[in-house]
């Protein structure tokens, strides 16, 4: 593990390479988005961190958000630099990303629409609204259509997620996504470039909640927290389905008031 004053002055540059840009193209729909099925509800919106709380440099700020559809999958990704953090250094962190991604990448804006520390505690990234579709600069070719959630830290093999980075990332999933969307399933998505997995124009098939190297070449988001996906997969099913459940308890209560 690096010494702190050593990791977080060099995390600039590691975090600048992580993902490609991924040029504006028109909003193309691979399918029309599934019927809303049963329970299938967006989970309540969990406690997230403003930009203005973790102090973000509105001023390097390129240019203003841009919205795309309704959410229809989630891509998760790591920052990739070491583990060994305090979770008050957690804003010091996400303004070296937003740094990172604007200065060193030439990008808007910081590129995943959240992010979340070893804690759990959850972030607002790319500006725009955290209840809208911003359309963020994270997985090259399917940024459309989509949310992207980078966890602090690196999560190759031997590494242990935390348990409340799971619960955080399946909340941030159970959220946004669209209600017909099942958390567990599968999902069509048009690649809008070349330098992804897949040629530009190419239907794929994706799991709902994916990893980075699901359309890129990449190790992101490393084994640990790739592995843990089928989890993160199911408690994001199951807080909808609580979500469900609660609105037909709360439906049934206020007509028994009658």
């Amino acid at each position: 593990m690096w010494h702190h004053r050593i990791w977080l002055g060099a995390a600039v540059l590691p975090l600048a390479l992580l993902v490609p840009r991924d040029a504006p193209v028109p909003h193309i729909l691979a399918e029309p988005p599934a019927a809303p099925r049963t329970r299938a509800v967006a989970a309540p919106q969990p406690v997230i961190v403003s930009r203005t709380a973790w102090h973000a440099d509105e001023s390097i700020v390129r240019e203003r958000a841009a919205y795309t559809g309704a959410v229809r999958a989630v891509f998760v990704h790591h920052t990739g630099e070491t583990n060994d953090y305090d979770c008050a250094q957690a804003p010091e962190l996400i303004r070296n990303v937003e740094e990172a991604h604007i200065k060193g990448r030439g990008w808007d804006d910081i590129g995943y629409n959240f992010l979340v520390d070893r804690c759990g505690t959850i972030y607002e990234g790319r500006a725009g609204g955290i209840t809208r579709s911003v359309r963020g600069a994270h997985t090259t070719g399917f940024n459309a259509d989509s949310v992207g959630i980078a966890v602090l830290g690196d999560y190759h093999d031997g590494e242990k997620v935390p348990a409340p980075v799971l619960r955080a990332l399946a909340s941030i999933a159970a959220w946004k996504l669209s209600p017909g969307e099942d958390p567990r399933g599968k999902v069509k998505l048009r690649s809008t470039n070349d330098a992804s997995r897949y040629p530009k124009g190419e239907v794929v098939v994706l799991n709902v909640i994916s990893g980075h190297r699901d359309t890129y070449q990449t190790s992101c988001p490393g084994q640990a927290l790739y592995d843990e996906l089928p989890e993160i997969r199911s408690m994001a099913a199951a807080m909808r389905t609580a979500a469900g459940r609660q609105g037909e308890t709360d439906t049934e209560d206020a007509g028994n008031t009658h």
